[in-house]
């Protein structure tokens, strides 16, 4: 009696399989080395701790929180214009389109090739003597041909998702491009205010000196003054007139600068007119800062989808460890004789189907090379992560810790103003009535200019570093959490197709 076959077949199979398997290249000793930081963990410091917790976020245009509409309609325009967010959307596009071209390699893949040739055969031991022998005919073929791999591992797959992340890399790329513009122009609107301000203080000072050159000349006049007090009085104007027409040179060149900015030609900043900034009580933090950053800062996202795409990148390096097949095919037609379209009748048919084994079994370290270059990126990625999370942890809370000093020094700026513009005061009213010298007048001049100069450069600080929180908060560019799951940021070992996934 015969055997049933299936029992030996299904052991021969097996034996096959482990055998396969076995005569793979060992992968072991290869692994990533990097561990991500919980950002939860993190101490945030007590800078952040004490800030006040409110519901609020900063809005995706956090800028109108100045309240200066010239300011938005720039905005507006910059983001609108400018070549360095054209090319960050540039990317966007070509990631894009990167990832479609890795995607369609899952698809099964046909082609077709003819050739035509009219060839002269030789005369000798391979070609005749025989019919062909220094004939002349046409030598033509057709071939459509299939080829589909099967995947079995899962490394074109994981192609594919290593695309797809590289596209929300981009993505999140061009949303930091966009923020960076945005924390640029309005670093330079700021300077552009402190340059007006500086400019009203040099006019005062230059007016009040010539009120003193105006005075002195009235006493010689009268005869209760000197010629060394007029010359006195005249050698400050001309380092005052040198400090103005240097302030309209730095006004000019901050114009061209916001005008580069916006994507536009100088002439179009020329029109810029004065800012009139308001300073605003900024929103709260949220219970969860380290989360939320970890939602709403985009370089924290792109930083999370990097890690995701490099851990796909092991998964597809692992693939290579193992064998694949591939089924390929053929339909196609060939002649040698007769007309040149003699080859497209049906007689000269040919077809061929079957799979093509794909096993690495030695290839001089080429596979375990481009595992530890994956492994390696991914260390780098991860690490590229840690030092993203703590650098937005140490911007927020710098951010604090300068608007809490600068609140504080703004209140002093203030007094001692007030008290400087007492001191000339009282004087100027002295000199009048004849109970001081011309010299202290002079001498409180130069002090008051210097304290509102002072005051000034603190509030174009306090200015700066609410727009600093804003930035360091994300500028509330992301307005829900994004970015990968905890899950996909760990690369995963290969599976069968057929099989369910770990």
């Amino acid at each position: 009696m015969l055997r049933n076959p299936r029992p030996v077949f299904a052991r021969a199979s097996l034996f096959v399989v482990v055998s396969l398997l076995t005569a793979c290249i060992d992968s072991q000793g290869i692994a990533p080395q990097a561990n991500r930081l919980d950002a939860q963990h993190l101490d945030p410091g007590s800078a952040i701790r004490s800030a006040e917790r409110e519901a609020a976020w900063p809005d995706a245009q956090w800028w109108r929180v100045y309240a200066d509409p010239q300011l938005d309609g720039w905005m507006d325009e910059a983001l609108a214009g400018s070549p360095s967010l054209a090319m960050a959307a540039a990317r966007v596009r070509q990631a894009r389109a990167l990832a479609g071209a890795v995607e369609a390699a899952e698809a099964p893949q046909v082609d077709l090739e003819a050739n035509l040739q009219h060839k002269r055969w030789p005369h000798d031991f391979f070609y005749g003597p025989g019919e062909l022998a220094r004939t002349t005919t046409w030598n033509n073929t057709s071939l459509l041909g299939f080829s589909y791999d099967l995947d079995l591992w899962g490394r074109e797959r994981s192609r594919s998702h290593q695309a797809l992340d590289q596209i929300r890399v981009a993505v999140a790329e061009a949303r930091v491009a966009a923020l960076e513009l945005q924390g640029n122009i309005m670093r330079s609107y700021i300077h552009l205010a402190l340059l007006f301000a500086e400019q009203d203080i040099a006019q005062a000072s230059l007016a009040q000196q010539e009120q003193i050159l105006h005075l002195a000349k009235q006493r010689l006049s009268d005869g209760i003054g000197t010629r060394l007090e007029i010359s006195r009085a005249e050698a400050a104007l001309p380092e005052t007139h040198r400090q103005i027409d240097s302030l309209n040179e730095s006004i000019a060149l901050v114009r061209h600068q916001l005008a580069m900015l916006a994507g536009k030609g100088p002439g179009e900043g020329e029109r810029l007119l004065r800012p009139r900034l308001a300073l605003h009580r900024l929103p709260g933090l949220p219970a969860q800062l380290p989360l939320e950053l970890l939602g709403r800062r985009p370089d924290l996202v792109a930083s999370r989808w990097q890690v995701a795409a490099e851990a796909r990148g092991i998964e597809v390096a692992k693939a290579g460890f193992y064998p694949n097949i591939n089924l390929l095919g053929g339909l196609g037609t060939n002649a040698t004789q007769g007309s040149m379209l003699d080859f497209l009748r049906y007689d000269k048919m040919t077809y061929g189907f079957g799979p093509a084994l794909s096993l690495p079994v030695f290839d001089g370290g080429l596979r375990r090379g481009e595992l530890g270059a994956a492994a390696a990126g991914y260390d780098l990625a991860v690490e590229h992560y840690n030092q993203t999370l703590l650098r937005a942890l140490q911007e927020v809370a710098d951010a604090l810790v300068r608007q809490a000093s600068l609140h504080q020094q703004q209140q002093f700026a203030a007094e001692a103003v007030a008290a400087a513009q007492r001191t000339c005061d009282l004087a100027l009213l002295a000199q009048q009535r004849g109970l001081t010298s011309f010299d202290t007048v002079l001498e409180a001049q130069p002090l008051l200019f210097q304290r509102q100069l002072k005051q000034q450069q603190v509030r174009a600080a306090q200015l700066s570093a609410q727009a600093d929180l804003l930035l360091a908060l994300g500028g509330g560019v992301l307005p829900e959490p994004g970015g990968p799951s905890d899950a996909s940021l760990a690369p995963r070992e290969p599976a069968l197709r057929f099989l369910p996934k770990p």
